[in-house]
């Protein structure tokens, strides 16, 4: 499936999550039929995860909007099938594995969480309770002068290089 292909499907089952969310229908397992679920599998996200994004844009005036949740489901999807080799880990993260909220590195609380966040995100590891973007991520990144996608990029690039990671978001945020 080329990158038009799968767009346009995800833009189909994104519009029919919002039609299911307006009409009552805020679950996973009833926002998506099976030929979601099974394109969704394909491609690297999870119907929790969409579901998430989907939940929050409409509790959150769009955001996260579409484009943002294209733009990290297409870094996903890429991870999936150049590095993972379109196939599963078979792992999942439990919540206690993650730094804390108030976790710091270099005085940035919330930061070290969240490289774990992506990395998991990358890898497909994500505990069904657990957001890549949720609603603390969205507000650090802005402050940080930077976006989701962004951001997962840039942990993408970076590989297990925390530093790297850290000393660029500090530039990019003006605080060093």
């Amino acid at each position: 499936m080329n990158d038009n292909d799968w767009q346009a499907e995800f833009r189909q089952v994104w519009d029919r999550a919002e039609k299911a969310w307006h009409t009552g229908r805020k679950t996973p397992g009833s926002m998506f039929n099976s030929a979601d679920q099974a394109f969704l599998t394909g491609i690297g996200c999870s119907t929790q995860e969409l579901f998430d994004f989907v939940d929050d844009c409409q509790r959150y005036n769009g955001d996260p909007d579409f484009a943002t949740t294209l733009a990290v489901t297409a870094i996903r999807r890429d991870y999936l099938l150049k590095v993972l080799g379109g196939k599963s880990t078979g792992r999942t993260a439990t919540m206690s594995s993650l730094p804390a909220k108030s976790a710091e590195v270099d005085g940035i609380s919330w930061l070290p969480r969240l490289i774990v966040k992506a990395r998991l995100k990358l890898r497909g590891e994500m505990p069904a309770d657990l957001m890549y973007g949720c609603g603390g991520d969205r507000p650090f990144l802005r402050r940080m002068n930077t976006t989701l996608p962004k951001f997962l990029e840039l942990v993408r690039d970076s590989g297990d290089d925390d530093r790297r990671i850290v000393n660029s978001v500090k530039q990019t945020a003006g605080l060093g």
